[in-house]
């Protein structure tokens, strides 16, 4: 994760250098650098998601051209988990404004939410291998479990989302009733 800031960090041009040197807009430049960075890496994990997506959208396709029309709805419990997932990445404001808004940052608070963005990367590899079981499955009596894995670990992406999620709404803002 830390790569994203840095890359955000060494874009700096000359004229944010000189800024930098104005007592306080340091720590704006830093809150708007981590911002940046945010935005990045959710546009990433959104991005393998949605390949991800495809392929399942590509899956239930074969599905119905194979005859495997009985196992659609479960696999359409998969899709729709994971647009559920893209889609809250995607609209969720990045840099949530109150977590970065301290003087300085609860370092514990950002470390959880880089474990929690390691982790979405991770589950884009599980869902990706997750997906080519049930492609290998296609056909056989071993189809519905690997299509209930594929729903499980869509599931989780959410879930993982959420917890991200509670962490950024839960610093130094009061959460609003929903």
């Amino acid at each position: 994760m830390s790569d994203f800031f840095q890359n955000v960090s060494e874009d700096q041009n000359i004229f944010q250098k000189l800024l930098g040197k104005i007592p306080g807009f340091n720590g704006y430049m830093e809150r708007e650098k981590r911002r940046a960075s945010d935005k990045l890496m959710r546009e990433s994990i959104a991005n393998r998601f949605e390949q991800l997506w495809g392929r399942v959208s590509g899956l239930q396709r074969d599905l119905i051209s194979q005859g495997g029309i009985a196992y659609i709805d479960d696999m359409e419990a998969a899709a729709i988990k994971l647009r559920q997932f893209i889609d809250r990445i995607r609209t969720a404001a990045y840099g949530y404004s109150p977590f970065f808004a301290a003087a300085k940052v609860n370092e514990q608070e950002l470390a959880q939410v880089y474990e929690y963005d390691l982790a979405m990367f991770a589950m884009g590899d599980e869902v990706s291998r997750a997906i080519d079981n049930v492609e290998a499955s296609l056909g056989t009596e071993g189809l519905p479990a690997a299509i209930r894995n594929l729903t499980t670990l869509s599931r989780q992406c959410v879930d993982v989302f959420e917890k991200r999620h509670e962490i950024m709404i839960g610093s130094g803002a009061p959460q609003a009733s929903q």
